[in-house]
């Protein structure tokens, strides 16, 4: 990873103490300190502000999909993607001291970890209640002591909110992963040769026919592996999309750079919002369903 010149030694995620973006930050970055942030938006300002060098974001989810809103808001961050990472989630059922499988009625989490769990908490006959995050749905609880309500959240935050562990990997899938994006107010200038490379960028096309085709057809005839492709709309009276996409190759690179000039031939505002090294993950058995 490269290195940042900011002083504050902190790394800033959306959440409390215990979040699975917390864990992803200790696992990266162990000689930083996470600073926990209310909103997505307060993330970003963390850095641009320099209260952290910087920012560890949820983009996707293997099981639950896409984070909501966070397409909207990296493109306006003015921050850079430097880095990725692959955190494993494994779901504890989390509840006070005393409380047991029998006793739980409720059990409450961030949307994406209810619905990483779905099966499980219909099998139980639990009662989903939604919150803002997993940790802090954990601490929650902690401070309710009620036994008939659980969370589902990480092993840390069970110890961090001193609760007991009823069952554990409780999610509906094995591998259960979420990919975190690294950003930083400066952006990294890794070497074309240097391995392999993420070119991460939004751009916008016309609501027309062929547009979307045409803007991506460089892609295909220059053979530039579009692995991450998402669109949104942005404007009210939904004629406008923009696309979020993530491709392998550096924009040095002859074929990259042919295709990302016919790109933006056939679409406006294209705008690359990082280029980082693949992370390792990537290309494991794991990442590619093995």
């Amino acid at each position: 990873m490269a290195e940042t010149s900011q002083s504050e030694p902190f790394i800033a995620f959306q959440g409390v103490y215990g979040a699975y973006s917390d864990m992803a930050c200790r696992a990266v970055f162990p000689d930083l300190t996470t600073l926990p942030c209310p909103d997505f938006e307060d993330t970003f300002a963390a850095v641009s502000d320099g209260r952290a060098r910087l920012a560890m974001i949820p983009i996707e989810n293997s099981s639950a999909g896409r984070v909501a809103d966070i397409h909207h808001l990296l493109p306006e961050s003015g921050l850079h993607i430097i880095g990725e990472h692959f955190q494993r989630v494994d779901h504890h059922l989390l509840a006070p001291k005393g409380a047991t499988l029998e006793s739980v009625r409720t059990v409450q989490s961030h949307v994406q970890a209810l619905s990483q769990c779905r099966d499980f908490v219909r099998r139980r006959g639990f009662k989903p209640v939604v919150r803002a995050d997993t940790a802090g749905a954990a601490e929650e609880v902690a401070q309710a002591g009620d036994p008939s309500r659980a969370a589902l959240a990480s092993a840390l935050a069970g110890e961090i909110y001193g609760l007991d562990s009823l069952a554990e990997d409780v999610q509906d899938t094995a591998h259960n992963t979420t990919r975190f994006l690294i950003m930083a107010e400066e952006p990294v200038h890794p070497e074309a040769d240097e391995g392999p490379v993420i070119t991460s960028f939004v751009f916008r096309v016309r609501s027309v026919p062929a547009s979307l085709y045409k803007a991506l057809g460089g892609f295909a005839t220059n053979g530039v592996n579009i692995t991450k492709l998402e669109s949104y709309i942005v404007d009210a009276n939904f004629t406008v999309a923009q696309f979020y996409a993530d491709i392998e190759g550096h924009p040095e690179d002859r074929l990259v750079r042919l295709a990302l000039e016919e790109l933006s031939f056939f679409s406006r505002e294209v705008k690359i919002l990082g280029v980082y090294a693949a992370n390792p993950f990537r290309s494991s058995g794991e990442y590619q369903g093995d």
